[in-house]
């Protein structure tokens, strides 16, 4: 039986010849490293969303023990994740944490169907300057919110609101000593997290995250400092199944953006996360379809539970490959270590400090700002620069899906117009007497974007020489162009047979 359980996880990334047993140790000492990494993250997720901890907790759970035992990628693994952090307290605020099911479960839905539709695949076209400019976007207005919760105080709801607050945080925070001893907290956290890789033994024992957390765990308790902790109420009590009620705001149109910036971000993230964690490892590739119906499921049974939406984490996935893990059945793990772990000992989340958690998710959200890539992306790629600036600036200024949307638009209308490339060449000249039309032929794709170009580049053409157009030489024409094209053609040489005729009448 252990030995038929065993052969159903193998095959994900271990090396040929390597025992049974040998991969399971493999997979269970990864699965512990992973839980240990998971804890901190799903519970500081869950505070800064707007829900209980727990329900973060619930996801990491359902990430573990459905979506980990699902086909798809072998070795990432999912739960909730910063990138979504935003969005669901938007969606919070302005629904209610009773609406959160449904918005999750249609998203879960969505997924699944695109995924039985083989979409998975297309989701590796989206420009990469869109996904990193909305996870840019994300880190700023993470990092604006959690600012405020570090100094256990309340955050304003909108993105340029929380951050051109801040001056005013700063006010209030140095007047205040309690706020003081939070702020000191967070920042403690943030400087062990920042350390913590350089302690190459301690690391190896102790993820960063939980080092950190436990440390200011510790550091509150021994002074008694006076600051917020995380509230606990147990996790049947977090879980709220959506009712009837709360399936009737489907019909409003600002749920059904929400529910699609949840489908298109999580599918997005969790699609690039595995890309990113196949050259992580040389085990079997991602079935990108299998792995957008395994997210679905996951974010389905989610919903059901009233919980946080789901995507696939590098964090915890590049951690789960680094710490030796050669099957699915490290995440299967780690979802059960997460569910021990959120029934035996809930009130261990009760001590842990909301500053803590704060400093946390600060660090995560710079993570998410590539600001090493910017330098060589604007000197190669100012275009694909331009598109991350903008989107991640549309997320701050308006909300996400609207971010998303323009960035997704700036990168169609880039690449419109770099493939929009025509030539014109033009024969004829040499005829001195002007009796024999100019011969214009048009090369490359002629679209709209180009057609100021054309017009000025026919405008210049001699204006007493009749024109023959040529079109045969375009792989593309639209009918904006191909109309005005047109138009030009037949307007230049009437012209031209006018002033012909009136020379012709007047030599006479």
């Amino acid at each position: 039986m252990r030995n038929s359980l065993l052969d159903r996880f193998r095959g994900a990334g271990g090396t040929s010849g390597s025992s049974g047993a040998g991969t399971f140790r493999a997979d269970f000492t990864a699965s512990l490293v992973v839980f240990l990494v998971a804890v901190p993250l799903c519970v500081g997720v869950a505070v800064a969303s707007g829900v209980p901890a727990e329900l973060g907790l619930i996801t990491g759970i359902v990430g573990g023990l459905v979506t980990g035992f699902l086909p798809g990628s072998s070795l990432q693994v999912s739960g909730p994740a910063a990138g979504l952090t935003v969005l669901v307290y938007e969606a919070v605020e302005e629904y209610g944490v009773a609406a959160l099911g449904v918005l999750v479960l249609v998203s879960g839905l969505l997924q699944l169907g695109m995924g039985a539709l083989g979409l998975g695949r297309w989701f590796r076209a989206i420009s990469v300057a869109v996904v990193q400019g909305m996870l840019a976007g994300i880190g700023l207005v993470l990092i604006a919110g959690q600012l405020y919760s570090l100094a256990d105080a309340k955050a304003p709801s909108g993105g340029l609101d929380k951050i051109f607050s801040i001056p005013q945080l700063v006010v209030d925070a140095a007047g205040s000593a309690d706020a003081l001893k939070a702020v000191a907290v967070g920042a403690g956290t943030i400087v062990v997290l920042v350390l913590w890789p350089r302690f190459r033994r301690g690391a190896k024992v102790l993820p960063g995250p939980l080092a950190a957390v436990a440390l200011a765990t510790a550091v509150t308790a021994i002074f008694d400092l006076p600051i917020a902790r995380v509230e606990v109420k147990g996790l049947l009590d977090a879980i709220q199944p959506p009712g009837g009620s709360e399936f009737q705001a489907l019909a409003e149109v600002g749920v059904i953006g929400t529910v699609l910036a949840f489908t298109l971000i999580a599918s997005a993230e969790s699609l690039f996360s595995a890309a990113a964690v196949d050259r992580l490892h040389d085990g079997p590739r991602t079935d990108y379809d299998k792995e957008l119906m395994a997210q679905g499921a996951g974010n389905a049974v989610c919903g059901v539970l009233g919980a946080l939406p789901m995507t696939a984490v590098i964090v915890r996935s590049s951690a789960n490959v680094q710490a030796g893990a050669k099957t699915k059945a490290s995440r299967v793990l780690h979802g059960v270590w997460l569910l021990v772990f959120a029934v035996l000992f809930p009130s261990a989340l009760g001590i842990i400090p909301v500053a803590t958690l704060a400093g946390v998710l600060v660090y995560s959200g710079w993570k998410l700002i590539p600001i090493k890539d910017m330098t060589p992306l604007w000197r190669d790629h100012r275009g694909e620069a331009i598109i991350l600036i903008v989107t991640a600036g549309a997320i701050v200024v308006t909300n996400m899906f609207e971010g998303v949307i323009i960035g997704l638009l700036m990168a169609v209308a880039k690449t419109a117009w770099e493939t929009s490339h025509v030539h014109i060449e033009i024969s004829g000249r040499e005829d001195e007497t002007g009796d024999q039309p100019l011969h214009v032929r048009i090369r490359g794709n002629a679209t709209f974007l180009r057609l100021p170009k054309l017009l000025d580049e026919l405008e210049s053409l001699p204006r007493e020489r009749e024109v023959e157009l040529d079109l045969t030489g375009l792989r593309h024409v639209d009918h904006a162009c191909e109309m005005a094209l047109a138009t030009w053609t037949e307007r230049h040489n009437a012209v031209v047979k006018r002033a012909t005729v009136e020379e012709k009448q007047v030599m006479a």
